[in-house]
């Protein structure tokens, strides 16, 4: 039986990750900071790189999925050291602890890495990156971290970037994800009298939103051709992007979400950024991430309808 490590496990993401291996017949172990029951999920500081060692050296994974970060732009430009010290310095902290130990590594990136300026997605894997907010850099700063320590491991690659975009899914409470709080505030718009409170919404942003049952099938996927090929000296490409293509503006979102539940979006309107807004995080565009490498690899690229899930999410089947 393998092992698998799965940082940040209590979070949008890691918990699905680790649901799916454990489904798959690994031994699945997380690590979370705060929200911790051993021996599924155990505590760990992943700004602790003594701990890092410990915990690798007690769980003593074959591959770790690396799911820890900062995910939220605005939180990262409040405070970018904090954003640093834990989307980057961490990450290199982990990835140099696994990569000594012969540990294959995943490391969940962002399609925040590139600039999302108009006409210039899809974007490739080796397309250049060029982040517009402290988010992206610090998450393209762990990128370099890993893709720099597995340059050294010589000609097997024993650690992958996976790029994804906006995600949303199950979760403990609606702010785990930037598409389930739109879910949120169409039901606060609903108690919502005056025109002058009404909420603001982006309608310029093009957004991908995915899966995190998808997003943990592919982690698992990736997973399965690393242990495959390791007899043949066979490296997966460095860099892999995943997405969905149910592509909306957060105010298309909201009408989705309208739709299902019978709410009027009276309480909420569309909003279009100034271009000379400097108070705000920038946002890119359009990052739609270009998933033709993962096709050539044979994984498996369908992915949850995005009206269907919220239905079923909801329990709202309405015809």
């Amino acid at each position: 039986m393998r092992t698998v490590l799965v940082t940040g496990a209590s979070g949008l993401l890691g918990r699905q990750v680790l649901k799916t291996f454990q489904l798959d017949g690994f031994n699945a172990v997380g690590t979370a900071l705060n929200r911790v029951s051993p021996p599924s999920i155990v505590k760990l500081d992943i700004l602790d790189t003594e701990a890092i060692e410990n915990v690798l050296n007690d769980v003593k994974p074959d591959v770790v999925v690396h799911c820890v970060a900062n995910r939220f732009p605005d939180s990262c430009s409040a405070d970018p050291e904090a954003a640093h010290k834990l989307n980057a310095a961490a990450t290199k902290a982990l990835a140099s602890a696994t990569f000594s130990r012969d540990i294959f590594l995943i490391y969940i990136s962002t399609d925040y890495v590139f600039s999302g300026r108009p006409g210039e997605a899809p974007y490739k894997v080796d397309s250049a990156t060029d982040p517009p907010n402290v988010y992206g850099q610090t998450k393209r700063e762990g990128e370099k971290a890993v893709l720099d320590v597995t340059r050294k491991s010589g000609n097997r690659v024993l650690g992958v970037v996976l790029r994804i975009p906006i995600l949303y899914g199950p979760c403990d409470e609606p702010s785990e994800s930037a598409v389930n709080s739109l879910m949120t505030h169409v039901w606060e718009s609903q108690n919502i009298k005056q025109p002058t409170s009404k909420i603001k919404v982006d309608d310029y942003a093009q957004r991908y939103p995915t899966n995190t049952e998808d997003v943990a099938r592919v982690c698992r996927d990736i997973s399965a051709l690393y242990f495959r090929d390791q007899a043949s000296n066979y490296s997966l490409p460095p860099i892999l992007q995943f997405s969905s293509e149910d592509k909306m503006t957060k105010w298309g979102i909201c009408k989705v979400f309208s739709e299902i539940l019978g709410l009027p979006l009276d309480g909420m309107e569309p909003h279009k950024p100034a271009e000379n807004d400097k108070a705000a995080v920038k946002r890119p565009y359009d990052c739609h991430l270009d998933t033709s490498t993962l096709r050539e690899l044979g994984v498996n690229l369908q992915t949850t309808d995005f009206k269907t899930w919220w239905r079923m999410e909801t329990r709202a089947f309405r015809h």
